[in-house]
């Protein structure tokens, strides 16, 4: 596998709707790096299996993650609620947890030419995926936030969900997430813990930047 050398890697875990996926395009943003949300990918298997139900196999979906587009990922439809379910078990498989794996490594140690780096969050970017991050960050929130959030954005894209039902879901995939046997969601020792219960996205942001900021100019990177 090709690595290109010199590049930003920042690498983040989470649980559901804790804020990961904004803080990271904000900072791919900022710093011109390559974002990938690994989530989706799970959902985009999902959503082939809910919707393809008599084509899915491995070779099926060792076919579409070959011929995967980033593009793909931003389908709003991968959103719904039952389909993160769906995803949380399908990222139970040994199977398709290589496939994807191999999908995360090739966008995180050689993004396309034009970026400076790479940013992914998951639930075992820090240990699994970019082992090597030069900044590795666990971010979470309280469940209820949480629950608000993506009962806000499934309500913007007029999905009939209650709060209770985005509540509920949200439990059952931290269950799910936390104590699957095959690279469960964890907080490693040299990841830094960012709790945004009670952080806006622009305090958030803010926060992680001048951590980066600090150490890129103590390495002479800034």
């Amino acid at each position: 596998m090709i690595k290109r050398k010199n590049i930003m890697k920042i690498a983040i875990d989470s649980p559901a709707a804790a804020g990961a996926g904004t803080i990271g395009k904000a900072l791919s943003k900022h710093y011109n790096l390559f974002y990938l949300d690994t989530g989706k990918i799970y959902r985009f298997i999902a959503f082939l299996k809910l919707n393809y139900p008599k084509k899915f196999n491995a070779k099926y979906i060792k076919k579409k993650i070959n011929k995967l587009q980033i593009k793909d990922l931003s389908n709003k439809n991968l959103l719904s609620d039952e389909i993160g379910s769906e995803a949380s078990l399908i990222s139970k498989k040994k199977i398709i947890r290589k496939m994807v794996h191999s999908f995360q490594i090739k966008f995180a140690y050689n993004p396309p030419k034009k970026y400076n780096g790479s940013c992914l969050d998951g639930r075992d970017i820090t240990y699994n995926i970019i082992p090597d991050a030069d900044f590795k960050f666990y971010i979470t929130a309280n469940a209820k936030i949480r629950a608000l959030r993506r009962y806000k954005e499934l309500k913007a894209l007029k999905k009939e969900v209650t709060y209770l039902e985005v509540l509920k879901s949200i439990k059952k995939r931290d269950k799910s997430d936390l104590n699957r046997k095959i690279a469960p969601l964890k907080k490693t020792k040299d990841s830094l813990l960012i709790n945004t219960t009670n952080l806006n996205k622009r305090a958030c942001f803010l926060k992680l930047k001048k951590i980066i900021d600090r150490k890129l100019i103590i390495n002479g990177n800034l």
